[in-house]
């Protein structure tokens, strides 16, 4: 783990913008980062850190990720994107690591497109392949003084309200 913030341009030029980073992310970044003349939606899709998972209290979260393989797989959800919903303008994935106290943004995905159904469809298959794909692993504090380390994939594979 890398205490540096990463942005890394993809191969489809300026559009895209992917990142990895221990500062705050911002909303308003994100959304001018999709922002395109050519967009008429732009989805975004905060993930927030919630005070409690399946009834039990939490204290706050902790994020590790490998970050060359997270970035190289932002850039292949991206480049799938592109393949299904092909007018797609922009995708800006960013996610934080490190502590993070309830109610912090952990990870923020916008899709820029012509169309709202397609930045919406675009959007979802985006977080939803980052928790799948991406080595991204988060640490639960519980109020109980107990803590779990759990991949972000594990959470889609057995369905766990991560």
């Amino acid at each position: 783990m890398t205490s540096s913030v990463t942005s890394v341009a993809s191969t489809t030029g300026e559009r895209d913008r992917f990142r990895i980073s221990f500062a705050s992310l911002s909303l308003d970044e994100v959304y001018n980062l999709a922002n395109d003349p050519a967009n008429g939606a732009i989805v975004v899709m905060s993930g927030t850190v919630r005070q409690q998972t399946d009834g039990k209290p939490v204290l706050y979260l902790e994020y590790q990720a490998y970050e060359p393989m997270a970035l190289a797989i932002f850039r292949q959800i991206a480049a799938e994107i592109r393949q299904r919903w092909m007018d797609t303008n922009r995708v800006i994935i960013h996610h934080r690591i490190g502590k993070l106290e309830i109610g912090e943004i952990s990870v923020l995905v916008a899709v820029g497109c012509p169309h709202r159904a397609e930045a919406f469809e675009a959007c979802r298959y985006a977080i939803d392949t980052l928790k799948h794909n991406a080595p991204i692993w988060k640490k639960e504090y519980w109020a109980d003084g107990s803590s779990t380390w759990v991949s972000i994939g594990a959470c889609e594979q057995t369905n766990a309200n991560c």
